[in-house]
């Protein structure tokens, strides 16, 4: 963890801004979840158990903030809630996931699957992608499983 917070540190020196402790806490938290997706509100109720003092408002400047830097990737899943998770540090690519339109879980594929439309893209439109990403809606295996029971 602590090397991820030294790379996310110079990302921030590198752009002019410091790793205040307030900003540091909320790395940590979005590091300590990674795979939960947190809404801003998520975040600060889980930062305000190591830093009482933070605010609502310091929580969301500095998850916009590490948003624009493209430390963290802001996501709608389409429940009109903001969630964010930390870009991975190896891949230049999102991961993708699978929303469950019954119980709002989220899960994520790793793999990069797209890389050959988007060299096809390359080459027949002269299109050079910088960046995707891929949500598929359906039902998780975990509510099949349930329905099926029923």
């Amino acid at each position: 963890m602590e090397s991820r917070i030294e790379k996310i540190k110079q990302q921030l020196q590198s752009q002019g801004y410091k790793l205040t402790p307030q900003r540091e806490a909320t790395v940590r938290v979005l590091l300590e979840n990674e795979e939960d997706h947190l809404s801003a509100e998520d975040v600060f109720m889980l930062v305000k158990d190591k830093a009482p003092e933070i605010g609502l408002a310091t929580v969301y400047r500095t998850l916009e903030l590490l948003s624009e830097l493209h430390v963290v990737e802001k996501m709608n899943f389409g429940d009109g809630v903001a969630r964010y998770d930390l870009r991975s540090d190896n891949s230049h690519h999102h991961h993708h996931h699978l929303i469950c339109v019954q119980c709002g879980t989220v899960d994520e594929i790793m793999e990069d699957w797209l890389g050959e439309l988007e060299e096809r893209l390359e080459r027949e439109y002269g299109f050079h992608v910088l960046d995707h990403r891929l949500d598929f809606q359906g039902i998780c295996h975990r509510c099949r499983e349930k329905n099926n029971k029923s």
